[in-house]
């Protein structure tokens, strides 16, 4: 009994449980007949939210006004150039990868430039920065929809023993992202900045190199979920990373890191992120219109914020 006391004391649970209420409530109208389709379907399109989510949780555990507004330009960048760079070509699909890589540095080197140089706040600097990602991308894109490498289109959009492929990516980065806040000094570090800037300064931690190399993180995760998106959808598009920047920020509060910084949940961006795809799928079988879909997302975001309010940092 204590154990389960101990579970239900985890701020990631309760994502899961409402990921897991909502698969229910969906797959009852059609009699159990979609339940492996809708599986598949979650955890796929569930993974390029956990990549950008994780990013986006690093920022934010970095404490008040830390945000990273820059996400959904970075994908749609990275994205468009990889595949102009790949053209088609099976042989350039790594060159691609590290092209959308050093975008994604670029980016995040732009972010913490213009927050520490400029001195302007991260929600403004990122807003800024994305501004000029997108220009950027417009003039690349040029109305061109190029497809990925054939190698690539069918490595995102196959499974692995049943297991999407890119939902195996995105678990493979959240074990990273796992061992860095748990096991590294880095990640004691990102959380006592996020508790009290002024006390990690004076604990002799380098707040400015840990800032600057978890906006650079931030980055980088979003540039890879837009290199992998783009060959999961068949091209890259200029509105391709637009529903991520509510997306990013969403399952981050949903999944249980702390708004106020200083305490992150991977786990529980697994679940806000299943649990975010899922409410649409039900409400579309429930035949509910979108309109009906952003309010209650809106809704949902706003009642964890106030739930999470008054949760201590630390609780896991």
């Amino acid at each position: 009994m204590s154990a389960l006391f101990r579970l239900f004391g985890r701020p990631w649970i309760w994502s899961w449980l409402a990921a897991f209420v909502v698969w229910f409530l969906t797959i009852m109208v059609t009699l159990g007949a979609s339940a492996l389709g809708l599986s598949q379907a979650a955890l796929t399109f569930a993974a390029f939210s956990v990549i950008v989510g994780i990013g986006q949780m690093f920022v934010i555990t970095l404490g008040p006004g830390n945000i990273d507004l820059s996400v959904p330009a970075t994908m749609t960048l990275s994205g468009t150039v990889a595949l102009k760079l790949m053209n088609v070509e099976n042989g350039l699909i790594l060159p691609g990868l590290l092209v959308a890589l050093v975008i994604g540095l670029a980016v995040g080197l732009g972010n913490y430039a213009l927050i520490k140089v400029l001195r302007i706040p991260p929600i403004i600097a990122t807003l800024s920065m994305s501004f000029i990602v997108q220009s950027a991308a417009i003039w690349t894109n040029r109305g061109l929809r190029i497809k990925p490498p054939s190698m690539l289109a069918e490595f995102t959009t196959s499974n692995t023993l049943g297991v999407p492929n890119v939902a195996i990516a995105a678990l493979l980065i959240s074990l990273l992202a796992w061992f860095l806040l748990e096991k590294t000094i880095y990640g004691r570090w990102i959380s006592a900045i996020g508790q009290s800037m002024p006390a990690a300064r004076m604990a002799g931690i380098p707040v400015d190199g840990t800032r600057f190399v978890t906006y650079l993180f931030c980055a980088v995760l979003a540039s890879v979920a837009g290199y992998l998106l783009a060959c999961f959808s068949g091209g890259a598009a200029l509105n391709m990373g637009s529903e991520y920047l509510l997306m990013s920020i969403a399952v981050v509060v949903i999944g249980g890191t702390a708004v106020a910084g200083g305490d992150s949940n991977v786990p529980g961006i697994w679940g806000a992120s299943l649990f975010m795809f899922l409410v649409v799928s039900m409400l579309n079988t429930y035949g509910v219109g979108a309109g009906i879909r952003l309010i209650m997302t809106g809704l949902i975001i706003i009642s964890v914020i106030m739930l999470a309010g008054g949760r201590r940092a630390g609780m896991r």
